[in-house]
């Protein structure tokens, strides 16, 4: 398949639409309007629909009430309006409907600036919305890796019957890289049956089906959880996936950065490498569930010194690599939030200040 040249935002939005998915609610915000832009063209072109709704609380039900229905469902905002949409992402979550919500974060708190981030970190990993609930997390480095997360985000929401959130940045979604979109990662929604509301017998259902997250008897909402829990258990052995670089040999000092900042880091390493000074990386493609086994056994390597978390965030991710490190080495943390993005160079000062 030839690659075409397109903006990281659009191609989000094609890339829903390869993966099978014509159902689209969304409200603009920068730095992802371009996403409904798009759609907004496109999606009657293939047979689709976009629907904008007059708030981002409104999108997040739009979302629950079509998949409720068994429609394959998305929407793409930044940070501000997936907090406005946390509520609805629980009530998702809690009655196990599947659905996809693309972050392309901005800065914050508050309205902050529409420069990228990866401050949503917390938010996306933690469950940003009330009760005992997880999402699928990942995290694209790549304008094509978007693409790809994207088309697979919609079968694993469906095998979970759960949201699952691909968390950009503004860079992502800006940037233009030539990509492709591949067709084996085209499907079809599986088992409607088990998670769409089917209506009662005045319209010939055999057995009715009811779409709900309210448990008033507690034996049956701790049992619910329960049940909720084990997907994400199941989510932690089968869906755990990260890229380890330059880890092979003996460094060090051990980078763990994700997304565009991981980019960044990749070209320091390169550059450290020529100097002679091994420096490795493991990079979490899913935030959720976190590579932990991989960051530890790279962690604990005798030439490893210490840790550091490379993050456009004051600090987030750097608290689950402490966990999965365990006290056996130092864990250090460096980043900028304000939209400035660390360069190579001063990554590589920051190393050697380490060292």
């Amino acid at each position: 398949m030839a690659k075409v040249l397109m903006k990281g935002n659009e191609a989000i939005g094609e890339a829903a639409i390869r993966a099978g998915c014509l159902n689209y609610f969304a409200y603009p915000i920068t730095p992802q309007s371009e996403v409904a832009e798009y759609l907004s063209k496109r999606m009657p072109d293939v047979g689709g629909m976009f629907l904008q709704g007059e708030s981002e609380v409104a999108v997040g039900y739009m979302l629950f009430g079509a998949s409720a229905c068994g429609a394959r469902v998305f929407t793409t905002s930044s940070s501000p309006g997936i907090s406005l949409m946390s509520e609805a992402i629980s009530y998702i979550a809690g009655a196990q409907c599947p659905a996809v919500f693309v972050n392309i974060i901005r800065g914050g708190p508050g309205l902050g600036g529409i420069l990228p981030s990866q401050g949503d970190y917390f938010q996306a990993t933690k469950g940003g919305g009330h009760g005992d609930y997880r999402l699928l997390v990942m995290a694209p480095a790549s304008v094509q890796e978007a693409v790809e997360m994207v088309m697979l985000a919609f079968p694993l929401a469906e095998k979970y019957r759960n949201p699952v959130m691909i968390l950009g940045d503004g860079l992502i979604g800006q940037m233009m890289e030539p990509v492709e979109f591949p067709d084996h990662l085209r499907t079809e929604p599986t088992n409607k049956d088990a998670w769409a509301t089917n209506g009662m017998d005045t319209r010939n259902s055999k057995k009715s089906n009811l779409v709900k997250s309210l448990y008033l008897d507690p034996k049956m909402l701790n049992d619910h959880n329960l049940h909720l829990k084990s997907k994400y258990d199941q989510m932690k052995r089968e869906e755990i996936r990260y890229e380890a670089y330059n880890a092979d040999g003996d460094y060090k000092i051990l980078i763990v950065s994700y997304g565009t900042m991981s980019r960044v880091c990749r070209t320091a390493i390169d550059m450290m490498k020529e100097d002679g000074l091994e420096v490795g990386m493991i990079r979490p493609k899913t935030l959720f569930p976190f590579p932990e086994k991989a960051i530890y056994d790279a962690a604990v390597k005798e030439s490893c010194q210490k840790v550091i978390s490379i993050e456009m965030s004051m600090g987030q991710m750097v608290e689950d690599v402490d966990r999965c490190v365990k006290g056996r080495r130092p864990v250090e943390w460096y980043g900028k939030c304000g939209g400035d993005v660390p360069t190579p160079e001063e990554v590589i000062g920051v190393i050697r200040g380490l060292l």
